[in-house]
């Protein structure tokens, strides 16, 4: 199982939380088997997701195990669900349908399928509806929820799976999505965003390809969609003002962009792609932070503790017990009669002894606070979901008894998986009334010091690195001298992607630098994560430094990698790749400049247990693709070749004699030998690529534009008094001498340098 769970399924079917596996029979259409995929914590203590699987028959149970990986790893991998994975439990509810598939899969003539959630696209085959709107019988969907024992409509988030690789999904009080399309497992979070989160899309249509129209209305209630300006937010410290000017988690700085709400004009929101945009980006900040205060206010942060439903003694210990992110601690204070008491640190206990109260009544309050970063909204923090507090009243005259009963730990950090390197981990103890147990922590056997509260471990500043290192907490009795263990494995191993692009035009290395390619068309990237331990390996990129995005292969297939080009490719109405202005996936309709020129592409993993890998760079330039032949050479030409109109293209031919270009020719060599010279004047356009002449090259007054790279040229090589579009390229190319005067722009080499004694115009490239 690639995800930890507090208990095993074993003790699970005991406790009566979920059902008895069945026996090895064919399995009756409508029953279900409920599956704890991740239990942290008692459900009615924590928020429960609840999976639904729907139009897989018994057959097909092995493919939604499948599905609820994938989409479950791939959530674990985006804040705030990274941070707060411990908040949750997963219940994965498999359910046997009739018959494979939903209805009306991909079109409204398709066939209605027999399954028991009733699962459709259009909408539920609405014609008035969108093909990808995927609904769920929701009273359905609840029944089969109600199997996981624990969960109810306060504590749960359902999410129902199709059998289905179509793209489709839905938000709403249940959110949906499809199990096997490459972008599935990016749909849940998004239309969680949707029914968690409360947030709206952010697209600029609602049909796909047809272009949304202006918002006439007032200010949205929308968290992340406004019509005022920048200033205006400012000014009255309304939305996103206090985010304004931040580096975008999805890319970019947080600001103001036009569209949203399925509209065009009008109104803004905060980035440019955020997930609620662009399936494969994070959620901004905005977005995050409403998701944060969404994610806890389904928990209580202060969990348990001291009771305080009666007054207490003055001679004894009060303790409170919190929840713990796995990213960070949660911030724990004391005060006394509205004063703060010295030295209680992070402390979740406290010695009334210590206090030498006064006779009489006394008021003692711990408030818990989540510090996280993700939240700036004073209100947000100061709001039941990220602060919480409990308050005794203490009487001088009352006497406790002891209590406490043996030394225990409690609960914990799963123990049944490894934990990341930049973990918080953490034991909660037995709670004795006259003393507290104390928690000392070592790595590989050696003590570490832990300045925090000493039952959780912060395991970032300890920089812990290159494997598996075993992490032990020792919590003993100061009075007993009473001593129990708890131990981990810390995966500190960071994941490795390696990547595979498709063959350039031309390839330079150089020590400590990036390797940098060379296209003159589309290009694909495929990234492959690897690491050292079981489960995904979540593989990211990043163009430009535009924000790190899902690697997911191609839209119609998660097997072919990813293809870049100048100005993206349309896919069923979404455009992908997109090396030009707006980022990597906009709508068709989008205006975007080509994205020629010189690109950085980052790319790093996301392992299983959170470990974030270093980030790797390559480095593409694209230019433009040649001309369309109207003549194509291939093969042996003898002889002398006169291009005197057109476009001619060599496609590894050989010419074994001179070539000539004529005033408004075109000559496209890729891959070619030319035996003689190549002599171009007042052409439209030449262009040699990977191609050998082993006489000399003259290229002279060309009208649109000059391209050489990675040619062979025994010769000099003289490009002179051209003119064109863009500047003449002359790169990775080797001559015996390079010669260069008077083009207009001047010639550039891309970052790949040229050999050859090098003159004029040639020099400065």
């Amino acid at each position: 199982m690639k995800f930890g769970a507090g208990l095993c399924a074993v003790a699970m079917v005991a406790a009566g939380l979920v059902a008895a596996p069945r026996a090895a029979v064919a399995a009756e259409v409508g029953s279900a088997t409920v599956v704890p995929i991740q239990v942290t914590g008692d459900p009615a203590k924590r928020f429960n997701l609840v999976v639904l699987g729907d139009g897989y028959t018994e057959a097909d149970l092995p493919t939604f195990r499948s599905h609820v990986d994938k989409h479950l790893n791939t959530l674990w991998t985006i804040e705030p669900f990274k941070s707060y994975r411990s908040y949750f439990n997963v219940y994965a509810v498999e359910i046997v349908s009739a018959e494979s598939g939903v209805d009306c899969d991909p079109g409204l003539s398709e066939p209605r399928r027999d399954t028991v959630l009733g699962m459709g696209f259009w909408g539920g085959c609405n014609p008035a509806s969108v093909q990808r709107l995927l609904t769920v019988n929701g009273a359905a969907a609840t029944r089969y929820a109600n199997l996981a024992t624990g969960t109810n409509a306060g504590n749960r988030q359902l999410i129902a799976l199709a059998n289905s690789n179509t793209y489709g999904g839905a938000g709403g009080t249940n959110a949906t999505a499809s199990g096997g399309n490459a972008l599935s497992a990016l749909i849940s979070p998004h239309e969680l965003g949707h029914s968690l989160g409360g947030l709206q899309d952010e697209y600029d249509y609602y049909a796909r390809a047809v272009p949304g129209d202006t918002y006439t209305g007032d200010e949205p209630s929308s968290v992340h969609h406004t019509v005022l300006t920048e200033q205006q937010m400012r000014d009255t410290q309304a939305k996103w003002w206090r985010w304004l000017g931040e580096p975008s988690e999805s890319g970019g700085t947080i600001g103001r962009y036009e569209g949203g709400l399925y509209l065009q004009k009008g109104v803004w929101r905060p980035s440019q792609h955020s997930m609620m945009k662009s399936l494969g980006f994070y959620f901004d900040q905005v977005a995050r932070e409403r998701m944060t205060e969404r994610i806890a206010a389904k928990v209580a942060i202060l969990s348990g503790g001291t009771p305080a439903d009666a007054p207490i003694g003055a001679d004894r210990i009060v303790t409170v017990e919190t929840l713990h992110p796995v990213s960070h601690e949660l911030s724990v204070t004391w005060s006394v009669d509205g004063g703060a008491p010295a030295g209680t640190g992070n402390a979740r206990s406290l010695d009334l002894r210590t206090l030498r109260l006064t006779p009489g009544r006394h008021t003692v309050t711990a408030t818990v606070t989540d510090p996280t970063p993700f939240v700036r909204d004073p209100a947000v923090r100061e709001s039941p979901a990220l602060t919480q507090r409990r308050t005794w009243t203490v009487d001088t005259a009352l006497t406790t008894a002891p209590a406490g009963g043996p030394l225990a730990v409690t609960a914990s950090t799963p123990t049944d998986r490894p934990v990341g390197a930049r973990d918080a981990v953490y034991v909660q103890t037995t709670h004795p009334t006259d003393r507290v147990p104390t928690v000392s922590w070592t790595v590989d056997g050696r003590p570490v010091t832990n300045p925090g509260h000493d039952g959780v471990l912060e395991l970032a500043p300890l920089g812990l690195s290159g494997g598996g290192h075993q992490l032990t907490a020792t919590v003993t009795d100061p009075v007993t001298s009473e001593s129990v263990t708890r131990a981990w494995t810390v995966d500190a191993a960071l994941p490795q992607v390696d990547y595979e692009v498709s063959a350039p035009l031309l390839t330079t290395s150089k020590p400590g630098r990036p390797t940098e390619y060379v296209y003159n068309g589309p290009f694909t990237m495929a990234l492959t994560g690897s690491d050292n331990s079981t489960g995904q390996v979540t593989a990211e990129f990043r163009l430009d430094g535009d924000g790190w995005h899902n690697y997911y292969g191609w839209p119609t297939d998660a097997r072919e990698p990813f293809r870049f080009t100048a100005t993206g490719t349309d896919v069923d109405g979404l455009v992908y790749g997109n090396l030009g202005s707006g980022g990597l996936s906009v709508s068709p309709f989008a205006p975007r400049s080509p994205g020629y020129g010189r690109h950085t592409v980052d790319y790093r993993g996301i392992d299983a247990v959170g470990n974030i890998g270093a980030a790797r760079t390559f480095v593409a330039t694209l230019i433009p693709a040649p001309p369309a032949c109207t003549t194509v050479v291939t093969g042996r030409h003898a002889g002398a070749l006169v291009v005197d109109s057109g476009v001619t293209c060599l496609r590894e031919a050989t010419v074994s004699g001179a070539v000539v270009v004529r005033p408004g020719a075109s000559l496209v060599a890729e891959r070619s030998t030319i035996s003689g010279a190549l002599a171009a004047t007042g052409a439209t356009a030449v262009e040699l690529l990977n191609t050998s002449v082993r006489g000399a090259v003259t290229v002279t007054a060309t009208s649109d534009h000059v391209t050489v790279v990675g040619t062979r040229v025994a010769g000099p090589l003289v490009v002179s008094g051209n003119v064109g579009t863009t500047a003449p390229i002359v790169a990775g190319t080797q001559a015996s001498a390079l010669v260069c005067a008077g083009n207009s722009p001047a010639p550039v080499d891309l970052g790949a340098p040229n050999t050859g004694s090098a003159t004029g115009q040639c020099r400065a490239g």
